[in-house]
């Protein structure tokens, strides 16, 4: 009688194979993981605008590829390294401008501070305490601050060449897989195929589905905010408006939003007594504070038709696991698991139409 049962130390020993050899190679694979992962994303985002090119260039992969690089590097690259850059190298002269409005001490609050109803009067007593505190009082509270900040903007200038050779080789990358993004999707369709038939070919394509509506949402809604939030300080007469701006676009990139610079840059105007110029920013922050309100949900939307909260966890918990990547990554893994979850409660018995014996378990 043939003896049927499995060899328990051949699986083991395969299983550990196969392990030792994907590790092995995600090992080799280390220093290129973070621009590859970012390549994907911008590939799978911008694949339409390719497509678009090549129809457009005579039918030419290799024309349309060269126009998607070229506008990876301007519009992708040199901005987001010129942001750093700049943060990083007026982080002296920002400390210079804080210290010269210090040493001219505060102005009088306008009267109508004081009937604000709630916040009003205690706002005029700190600010009353802050006056008879002196120069040297202002500066003693705001100096150790300003001097924490100064030393993290020049900490940062260390990453810049690196942060700018890793953008180089993401626009290397992606530029290899505009060339060869149709034989790409197959193999990733196969091999979700392969794990979860039908399913899990499905929970590829909403992958892609997901990376490009988190493109749109959070990439070309930080860009028109900052824009037009730098547009604003500029016709304000703000100082630094372009390094403000620079700063306005990382912090709507982490889903923080234009609010905390505009808010100080507007208290900065009506200190120096300028009500008018004040009154427009504050309307134009208003306006620019709200704009991904209606505009990023309307984006994500046009990608990969998700809850709105379910993005917005995605994006705030994968910044914080996976760092700058993590938000793409971290609303791709959401947007799948739920879809495989929700396909799962509702899928049905064909034959009868019900729910199948899975959802009633």
């Amino acid at each position: 009688m043939t003896d049927t049962r499995p060899d328990l130390a051949k699986i083991t020993f395969s299983v550990l194979t196969i392990v030792l050899l994907i590790a092995s190679s995600l090992w080799i694979l280390r220093p290129f993981l973070g621009a590859t992962i970012w390549a994907v994303m911008v590939v799978v985002a911008s694949w339409p605008a390719l497509l678009w090119f090549e129809a457009r260039l005579w039918g030419r992969r290799s024309l349309a590829v060269l126009v998607m690089v070229l506008i990876l590097l301007l519009l992708f690259v040199l901005p987001l390294t010129m942001a750093i850059s700049t943060i990083a190298a007026n982080a002296d002269e920002v400390l210079a401008w804080f210290k010269l409005q210090i040493s001219k001490g505060p102005p009088q609050l306008p009267d109508w501070v004081g009937g604000v109803p709630f916040v009003g009067p205690r706002v005029v007593l700190a600010w009353d305490e802050l006056v008879a505190s002196g120069v040297a009082g202002i500066e003693a509270k705001v100096t150790p601050y300003a001097s924490r900040v100064t030393g993290w903007l020049f900490s940062q200038a260390g990453v810049v060449g690196a942060l700018s050779l890793q953008f180089l080789l993401t626009v290397v990358i992606a530029g290899l897989m505009y060339a060869q993004g149709e034989s790409a999707a197959n193999e990733v369709r196969r091999f979700g195929r392969r794990l979860g038939g039908a399913r899990g070919e499905d929970a590829v394509v909403l992958a892609g589905k997901a990376i490009r509506g988190v493109a749109l949402g959070v990439g070309v809604t930080a860009i028109v905010q900052a824009v037009v939030g730098g547009i604003g300080l500029a016709i304000a007469g703000v100082p630094f408006a372009a390094l403000l701006t620079a700063v306005m676009f990382m912090l709507c990139i982490v889903q923080l939003g234009p609010t905390l610079v505009l808010a100080p840059a507007t208290i900065w105007v009506f200190w120096n007594g300028s009500t008018g110029w004040g009154v427009f920013l504050l309307v134009w922050t208003v306006i620019v504070g709200t704009m991904d309100n209606f505009l990023r949900p309307w984006l994500i939307k046009r990608g990969a038709d998700l809850p709105l909260l379910l993005i917005f966890a995605g994006v705030i918990g994968g910044l914080l696991g996976f760092g700058l990547v993590g938000i793409f990554v971290g609303p791709v893994l959401l947007a799948v698991s739920y879809t495989l979850i929700n396909a799962w409660l509702d899928s049905a018995d064909p034959s009868t139409g019900e729910a199948g014996p899975d959802s009633h378990a």
